[in-house]
């Protein structure tokens, strides 16, 4: 009696062939492709600046290759710097008015005290020397006590403007109060504020390249108005460029982060060695069926690699690949 197998292949020699190559064609059916189908992505730094105005300068051009701090291009500044030299004026008189408010008086003025102390002096001697004689002659009645009541009054006046000029001297030679020098720093650090400030608007009306690497374009040309925020020049990293390529949700499993793949192009003379920095967290495309072995395998997932800045140059935005994943 002959026995068939569940698909009614006679089971002898001849069946059991027939099924070992239905199955290693099966296995070769779902084996992985030996590489993937993919496209070289670039991340562009878009180069703006806050502030709207006229392109008066523009240093580079599409296709140079740039190295960061150089400059790129330049708005006009006219306000900007006339703000500044505004804001530079007023707080150099800020700090002028703290510095005198930091000293006493001038040499002059203190010798124009010292002189009125000199003759305060000499009418104090003068009026000693008058309240000693009305002193003499009241006791022997020549003259009236009242004479010598104002003696004594001029000399006692003499005497007090003497007190009066030695502290006027006093406080010629000391600095302002507290609270006025202490309102004065206030009002330097302000004006500071305001310089600092009108320098980074002066400043921020040109830029300078953030990173290094290729002009992929100018976006206005010398003369035209630049809004706010718009991009005038396009820069190109070589570490901005990566590959982006599908995997079936069955090769999934194989892949991680940091793994390394070869990338082949046309007109690379030898694959260009990557590692494999993101895989998508889920598929691309979802068919609208419950899930089975069968369509499983239709679920592709988004993976990245990136080259290293060397070999990043060798490859171009948009051109195709082909990525093989080392085991």
């Amino acid at each position: 009696m002959k026995q068939f197998d569940t698909a009614g292949i006679p089971w002898n020699g001849s069946g059991a062939a027939i099924l070992a190559g239905a199955l290693a064609l099966a296995a070769c059916g779902e084996r992985e492709p030996s590489y993937y189908q993919g496209y070289v992505e670039a991340e562009y730094v878009r180069v703006a600046v806050p502030f709207s105005g006229r392109l008066e300068r523009l240093h580079v051009e599409r296709g140079a290759q740039v190295k960061a701090g150089d400059p790129l291009f330049a708005l006009e500044r006219e306000n900007e710097t006339a703000a500044r030299r505004e804001a530079e004026e007023r707080l150099k008189n800020a700090e002028a008015q703290l510095a005198n408010l930091r000293k006493g008086r001038r040499p002059t003025e203190l010798d124009a005290i010292r002189a009125q102390l000199a003759q305060a002096e000499s009418s104090l001697k003068l009026s000693e020397a008058q309240l000693k004689r009305a002193q003499q002659l009241v006791a022997q009645n020549f003259i009236a006590k009242e004479k010598l009541d104002e003696a004594r009054a001029a000399r006692d006046r003499d005497s007090a403007r003497i007190a009066q000029f030695n502290a006027d001297l006093a406080t010629a030679r000391l600095a302002a109060r507290a609270d006025e020098i202490k309102a004065a720093q206030a009002a330097v650090a302000a004006a500071q504020a305001t310089f600092a400030q009108a320098e980074w608007r002066l400043a921020q009306k040109s830029a300078t390249a953030p990173v290094g690497g290729l002009v992929a374009d100018t976006l206005y040309v010398k003369g035209e108005w630049v809004q706010a925020g718009s991009p005038v020049v396009s820069l190109l990293p070589p570490r901005n460029l990566k590959v982006r390529f599908f995997v079936p949700e069955p090769a999934l499993g194989t892949l991680r982060v940091g793994q390394d793949v070869s990338v082949a192009c046309d007109g690379c003379a030898e694959p260009i060695r990557a590692r494999l920095t993101f895989i998508a967290p889920q598929a691309e495309f979802t068919p609208p069926v419950i899930y089975s072995k069968e369509n499983r395998a239709k679920l592709v997932f988004l993976i990245e690699v990136r080259p290293s800045p060397e070999d990043a140059v060798k490859l171009h935005p948009g051109q195709p690949v082909e990525v093989r994943v080392t085991p």
